[in-house]
C-alpha cells in the first residue's frame, strides 16, 4: 500500500483514473512567503522604521509571522491530481475550492526559475490558456522533474494509450532550432538599448529618494567635463564633449551586455512535435512551451547595428495574451533575438512553411509616399526653426538649413523601403531605413481589417489599412499597410473583409 508521503513525492507519470491527490514541494510555503512578503514589504518596512518606541517595533514581526502562517496553511490545503485529460487542484479549508482545468485549454506552459530556485532544484509552474489575463494555474513549486513531467504531460494531453503515449514521448527530445553562444548573447547587449532604462531608472529612483544627489551627479559630470577643458585650454572643448560622450556611450552598452547576459544566457529553441519550448536566463531560468499554431503574426527587425553584424531580429506574437511584465512573460515572442538574415528565413519556413516567405513581389506604395512623410515633417521644422531664429539669430537659420536637407533625406529612403505584399495566404508589410521592419501575417489569421485615412491621406488620395490577429498587444506596434493608393486599398479592404467572414463562418 502506498503512503501519502510516498505519493507525495513520486515522480509524475502518465495519468491514470486511480491517481491520488498531490501536494506541492516541502519547501513550497518559503516560496508563498516570499511572494507575499515582496507585495508587503513597504507596509513591513514602514512598520519597521517608523514603528519604534513601546512595543510598535514587533508589529513587523508579528506581520511576518501571519505571513509564514498563510503561507504553510496553503502548502496543507493545496492538492492536485492528473487526470486522463484534465489537471484537478483542490485549495482551501475554510472555503474550498476545486478546479478542473481541461489539457486541451492549456495553451502555454511556464516554467519560472530563480537563484532561490534552482539551489533547491524546484521551478513554478503556470499553465496559461489563450485569452485569459491571468494564467489558468500557479503552482509554486514543484520538483525541477516533476515540472519537466507535467509540461510533456499536457504536450501529450491527446495520448491515452500506450503506444501513443510511447510514440510521442519518443519526441520528447525535441529538435533544437536555434542557440545563442556567448558571443552571440554579446551582440545582443551591443544592439539594443537596454542599458539605457538602467541609467533612466537609476536616475528616476535618485530623483525620488533624493533630488540634491541628482543635481551633485550633474554637477560632477560638468565639473568633470570642465575640468579637462581648463586643463588642456579652451581649443578642446569639443574634444572634452566628444570624450565625454564616448564615455556614456560605453557606459550604456556595457549595462546592455550585463542585461542581455542575464536574460538570454542559455537562450534554447526546440521544437516538440507541433510545440515550440523556449528556454532562457543565467540566474533566473526560464521556460515557455506554446503550440505552433498559437503563432498569429510575425515580425523580422534589422536596425543599422545589426546590418553591422549582419544580424536580424526574429519576433512572433501568439495569441496568449501577454500582461504586460516581464519577470512573468505569458508567451513566447523572441524565436530568434539575434540571426544572420539566412537563418532567419529559415526559421520562418521550417515553422510556416505555407507562407513561402521572402515573398518574390514587393508593390511599390502610393507614389506621393515621400511627400506624405516630408511635409508633416517640414512643418514641424518651420515651427522650431521659427523659435530658433527669435532666440539665436542667425544660428537658428543656420539650424533650419541643415535640418530641412537631412529630413528630405530621410523621407525618401523612407519611402524607397516601403512596399507591401499580398498573396493567397500571406500579407506583408515593410518599411524603414535606419531601423527595417518586416511584419506579417497569415490571411487566415487575421481578426479584423479597418480602413482609414487622415486630412491628408484624403487630399493625397491614399488610406491605410489596419489588420488585427488574435491575442494582439495593445503596447505592440500592430500590423498596418500604409500609403496605398485609395482606390488599391478599398479594394484589398474589400478582399481581406470577405476572407475574414469565410473563416469565421468555418469555425
Amino acid at each position: 500500500m502506498t503512503t501519502p508521503e510516498s505519493v507525495d513525492h513520486a515522480p509524475i507519470e502518465l495519468p491514470s483514473e486511480a491517481q491520488p491527490e498531490r501536494r506541492l514541494h516541502p519547501m513550497s510555503w518559503l516560496f508563498v512567503l516570499i511572494q507575499q512578503l515582496k507585495q508587503f514589504i513597504v507596509p513591513i518596512l514602514a512598520l519597521f522604521l517608523f514603528g519604534r518606541g513601546d512595543r510598535n517595533d514587533l508589529w513587523s514581526l508579528v506581520a511576518i509571522c501571519i505571513l509564514g502562517a498563510i503561507s504553510i496553511w496553503q502548502f496543507y490545503t493545496y492538492r492536485f491530481r492528473i487526470g486522463e485529460d484534465s489537471l484537478q487542484i483542490r485549495s482551501g479549508l475554510l472555503q474550498r475550492s476545486l478546479r478542473q482545468i481541461p489539457f486541451a485549454r492549456i495553451h502555454n506552459v511556464g516554467l519560472h526559475q530563480t537563484l532561490l530556485h534552482r539551489i533547491f532544484g524546484v521551478a513554478e509552474v503556470r499553465l496559461e490558456s489563450a485569452g485569459g489575463i491571468k494564467p489558468e494555474a500557479e503552482m509554486r513549486v514543484l520538483k525541477l522533474d516533476d515540472a519537466l513531467a507535467l509540461e510533456a504531460l499536457v504536450r501529450r494531453r491527446r495520448g491515452t494509450s500506450a503506444a501513443v503515449a510511447a510514440s510521442e514521448a519518443a519526441a520528447d527530445t525535441g529538435e533544437v532550432l536555434h542557440t545563442l553562444s556567448t558571443a552571440e548573447v554579446v551582440r545582443v547587449g551591443l544592439i539594443s538599448n537596454r542599458g539605457m532604462i538602467v541609467v533612466g531608472g537609476a536616475f528616476a529612483a535618485l530623483s525620488q529618494i533624493s533630488p540634491d544627489l541628482v543635481e551633485r551627479v550633474l554637477e560632477l559630470i560638468a565639473y568633470g567635463m570642465f575640468g579637462v577643458v581648463d586643463s588642456y585650454g579652451r581649443g578642446h572643448e569639443a574634444a572634452a564633449v566628444l570624450l565625454m560622450l564616448i564615455a556614456f556611450i560605453v557606459m550604456i552598452r556595457m549595462f546592455s551586455v550585463l542585461i542581455a547576459l542575464l536574460q538570454y544566457s542559455g537562450f534554447r529553441l526546440e521544437e516538440h512535435g507541433r510545440r515550440l519550448t523556449l528556454e532562457r536566463g543565467l540566474l533566473t531560468r526560464i521556460r515557455t512551451s506554446t503550440p505552433r499554431r498559437r503563432i498569429q503574426s510575425w515580425t523580422l527587425r534589422e536596425g543599422m547595428l545589426h546590418r553591422w553584424f549582419g544580424r536580424r531580429t526574429l519576433e512572433v506574437g501568439t495569441a496568449v495574451l501577454d500582461n504586460g511584465s516581464h519577470s512573468q512573460p505569458r508567451s513566447l515572442r523572441e524565436v530568434a533575438p539575434v540571426a544572420t538574415p539566412e537563418r532567419c528565413d529559415a526559421l520562418i519556413r521550417h515553422l510556416a512553411p505555407e507562407l513561402h516567405w521572402p515573398p518574390q513581389d514587393w508593390r511599390p506604395l502610393h507614389r506621393l509616399t515621400f511627400w506624405r512623410l516630408f511635409v508633416p515633417q517640414l512643418l514641424l521644422a518651420a515651427v522650431l526653426g521659427a523659435c530658433a531664429l527669435y532666440e539665436f539669430g542667425a544660428l537658428g537659420f543656420v539650424f533650419v538649413a541643415l535640418w530641412v536637407p537631412w529630413i528630405a533625406y530621410i523621407a525618401w529612403q523612407n519611402a524607397r523601403h516601403a512596399g507591401y505584399a499580398v498573396d493567397g495566404l500571406t500579407i506583408a508589410a515593410r518599411g524603414g531605413w535606419w531601423t527595417r521592419e518586416w511584419r506579417f501575417a497569415e490571411i487566415g489569421k487575421l481578426q479584423a481589417i479597418r480602413l482609414g485615412q487622415s486630412p491628408l491621406d484624403r487630399r493625397l488620395g491614399m488610406a491605410h489599412l489596419l489588420l488585427d490577429t488574435a491575442g494582439g498587444n495593445a503596447l505592440a506596434k500592430p500590423l498596418r499597410l500604409r500609403f496605398l493608393p485609395e482606390a488599391e486599398a478599398r479594394a484589398l479592404h474589400e478582399t481581406l473583409g470577405r476572407e475574414i467572414a469565410r473563416n469565421a463562418l468555418r469555425w
